[in-house]
């Protein structure tokens, strides 16, 4: 990371950025742990098969827990060895309790750090944390990047489609979806994050097909008219869900930077097979 920079960006494991980009990027991530029974494993050191496989053959749901307050000052310690402040983006808030360690860990640092609630998850949180990351390569202030941050949040919008609530449900996660729950016999249910950064329903279709169409209308009702982007396009064990999403949303729009992403742990736990799409139209 830069020297020259005025801050530094850390970000939690849920934003399902791989490590090579955060490498790149400069962003240090701090990892959720996932728990099978007695033993927790920092989230992203089971691939997805592996994770998928051995979640299929326990006899409970894994849990999650955010990363511990002493992780977060270790990661806060190291960032603030490279700029002289951090802003630090992560998970809503309404859906974990990472903000809450992330805020106790920078009481300690007078200042210095700054936590930023995302109100997303997922590319919708990781739209936010490279839009920071930019911002420190262009050399904004740490005052001035927030500033903007506060724009770009609302501006990012993330699309979740599930094959089943079951996760969600047993996971305590699921709110106002719950009105969906019911005889889902091949119904695709689609999520969206609300303005508190809680899940809340989209729609519920049947079969995959209709749910890519529906995926589709609901990115050019955010999209708003406006052709140019950058999209995320992620995945849990539906890569050829992905990909037809991916290509579709290429020949549709003025794509400036386009990912596709597998999503870790942490959120498959908590979703079960899944895809979204999240966006971030130019302004």
């Amino acid at each position: 990371m830069s020297t020259d920079r005025t801050f530094a960006v850390v970000t939690d494991s849920t934003a399902d950025i791989a490590p090579a980009l955060a490498s790149e990027r400069g962003i240090e991530v701090v990892p959720l742990l996932v728990t099978f029974g007695d033993e927790s494993l920092p989230d992203g050191v089971l691939t997805q098969p592996e994770f998928f496989a051995r979640m299929a053959a326990s006899p409970q749901l894994p849990t999650t827990s955010q990363p511990s307050v002493g992780a977060f000052v270790e990661a806060y310690e190291r960032a603030l060895a490279t700029a002289p402040a951090v802003i630090s983006l992560h998970i809503s808030s309404a859906l974990s309790g990472t903000m809450a360690s992330a805020r106790q860990a920078a009481e300690q640092f007078s200042g210095r750090v700054h936590v930023f609630d995302s109100l997303n998850l997922s590319w919708g949180l990781a739209l936010q944390v490279l839009d920071a990351a930019t911002a420190a390569v262009e050399g904004l202030s740490p005052a001035a990047a927030l500033e903007r941050l506060l724009k770009t949040r609302d501006r990012t919008k993330m699309i979740v489609g599930v094959d089943s609530l079951d996760n969600l449900a047993r996971g305590g996660r699921i709110g106002k979806v719950s009105a969906f729950l019911g005889s889902l016999l091949d119904l695709k249910v689609t999520l969206t994050l609300d303005e508190n950064g809680a899940f809340t329903p989209v729609k519920r279709t049947r079969g995959e097909k209709a749910a890519i169409a529906h995926t589709l209308e609901w990115v050019d009702q955010q999209m708003n008219g406006r052709r140019k982007g950058i999209f995320a396009v992620g995945h849990a064990m539906t890569e050829e869900r992905a990909f037809r999403l991916r290509d579709a949303l290429m020949a549709r729009y003025d794509v400036t930077e386009m990912f596709v992403y597998e999503a870790g742990s942490v959120v498959a736990a908590h979703t079960g097979t899944v895809w979204g799409v999240a966006l971030l139209p130019a302004e």
